[in-house]
């Protein structure tokens, strides 16, 4: 399954991994669930066993079709490394991202722990950025974990920010993501946990990406932060981002 993204950062979206598990605290009110619910009832073939995690062989080749660069978000339904998918089904992705090299891959996790075991026996084509996501001080030694991958570019969602973090160590880390919670049930995000992000970035000289503010209507909260809009992207780019209305 592939798609054309709203998520802000990125452009397309790759799913050959559909479904999840809550692992921590930023699952709480989880979108992808929430769509897949909604796909499963309007009997799309992807999502007949609704939010469970499953594997998609037919989606894997479909990056290969498209000839024009794109930065594409891989398996915004699920995370690459739940412990139901095997690593030869990992393997088999990262293949084909490294065949698709014309694209950017943009992987995100929550399972740091995992991503770091499996990380040895994976090809870390430059064209493959690997996130973590932080939510809450708790879940930091993500950070840590993704410091040892050998990935060319490493990125961090903090997206939902649920606190402040306090003085985060971006040592290593080439971008920085960070957004309020969206949705039914959004739990809101203050604005000095995102400044302080912002200028932690600055600081350390991390690009930095401000999403969204969040709540129920994200579009009604817009996207900036103290009077500007924040688009930042890692300095070498494998694929152009769109340009984003400021």
């Amino acid at each position: 399954m592939a798609s054309q993204s709203r998520i802000e950062w990125t452009e397309a979206s790759w799913n050959p991994v559909t479904g999840c598990t809550k692992i921590s605290a930023g699952c709480l009110n989880c979108y992808a669930e929430r769509m897949a619910r909604r796909l499963q009832a309007m009997k799309h073939p992807n999502y007949a066993d609704g939010f469970e995690v499953s594997l998609h062989s037919h989606a894997l080749d479909i990056p290969l079709g498209w000839s024009r660069p794109k930065m594409v978000f891989v398996n915004s339904m699920s995370d690459l490394f739940h412990k139901d998918v095997p690593l030869d089904f990992i393997q088999k992705v990262f293949a084909v991202m490294s065949d698709a090299h014309w694209h950017t891959f943009q992987v995100l996790t929550k399972r740091a722990d995992r991503l770091l075991d499996l990380a040895p026996n994976l090809p870390w084509p430059k064209n493959v950025w690997m996130g973590v996501s932080v939510e809450s001080r708790e879940y930091l030694s993500r950070i840590d974990h993704l410091r040892e991958v050998p990935a060319q570019t490493r990125f961090i969602s903090f997206e939902p920010l649920l606190e402040d973090l306090g003085e985060v160590d971006l040592r290593g880390i080439d971008w920085a993501i960070v957004g309020g919670e969206s949705g039914p049930g959004a739990r809101p995000m203050r604005p000095e946990w995102a400044v302080n992000l912002r200028d932690r970035c600055v600081d350390q000289g991390v690009p930095f990406f401000f999403k969204q503010w969040g709540g129920v209507n994200k579009k009604r909260s817009g996207r900036q932060l103290e009077g500007r809009t924040w688009s930042e992207y890692p300095a070498v780019q494998h694929a152009a981002p769109r340009q984003l209305a400021s």
